[in-house]
């Protein structure tokens, strides 16, 4: 018998399925491919300007240039005030190089590579969420700490802080979850950065990040009510420096939720059309 009379093995053969069942394997093949993406990130750390330069200016800039006009002066009351909020606009943000670099890879034919490969169709997108953890994690690590250089007081104490940092990470991975779905959608990166910008900041300012709600148009009141970075900057500022946050904390885990049952499918089913 020849090489070529030799039967071909198919591909559903027990040696290639994954060992100890679906979640099991999802989750080893997304921690494997969670690990490509910190190998990039660290490769490339200007990828993290984002999450790093970024907040820091956005804070100075609202701090100093525009703080004391908004606050009558008081710039260091207005600080206490203000960080909780840009820690949740800079989460927001830093989930549009995501949907980038998903949009990226697969115009470079990268997910053509990951298809051919005995991994669980959908790990790709589940490990380059999950590799976002040190993203957000960056964010709240330079937002507060340069946020303390420059005056801002926690003044709850350490636990409630790391629920702060935790409830927001757990945001942002749900939040990205709609740029992975645009990047699924369009044709550029440049174009997901284009459709997330025009989503993130009507949130962002059209909130309580930078003013109270009630010193806002009424019209513009309602918006605020509704937009999911509200009840989230409300649940961060109390848990930071005091204030309600079991009623802000109930609404923003509905969001993370209801995000998480709306966009992960969606993202989902763009991903198996596209790649």
């Amino acid at each position: 018998m020849t090489t070529l009379d030799w039967p071909v093995r198919p591909a559903t053969d027990d040696i290639d399925k994954p060992r100890g069942g679906a979640v099991v394997a999802l989750v080893r093949h997304a921690a494997a491919l969670m690990r490509r993406s910190l190998i990039k990130t660290a490769r490339t750390p200007e990828a993290l300007m984002d999450v790093t330069l970024q907040p820091v200016i956005f804070l100075l800039l609202f701090t100093y240039l525009f703080g004391g006009a908004i606050s009558g002066g008081d710039r260091a009351g207005y600080l206490q005030f203000l960080l909780p909020g840009m820690l949740a606009q800079s989460l927001a943000m830093g989930g549009i190089a995501l949907g980038q670099n998903l949009n990226a890879d697969i115009e470079k034919g990268v997910f053509d590579r990951f298809r051919s490969l005995p991994v669980a169709r959908s790990a790709p997108l589940v490990g380059a969420v999950a590799a976002d953890v040190i993203r957000y994690l960056t964010v709240c690590l330079v937002m507060l700490g340069f946020g303390m250089i420059i005056g801002f007081r926690v003044e709850t104490g350490l636990v409630p802080a790391i629920a702060a940092v935790g409830l927001s990470i757990g945001f942002g991975l749900c939040f990205c979850w709609i740029s992975v779905w645009v990047g699924m959608l369009v044709r550029t990166p440049g174009a997901v950065q284009g459709l997330m910008f025009l989503l993130v900041f009507p949130l962002s300012f059209g909130s309580n990040v930078f003013v109270p709600t009630d010193t806002l148009p009424g019209w513009l009141q309602w918006f605020v009510h509704v937009n999911p970075i509200t009840p989230l900057v409300s649940t961060i500022r109390g848990l930071l420096v005091g204030g309600p946050v079991a009623g802000h904390l109930l609404v923003t885990l509905a969001w993370m939720a209801g995000l998480l049952v709306v966009f992960v499918p969606l993202a989902l089913r763009a991903y198996n059309r596209r790649a």
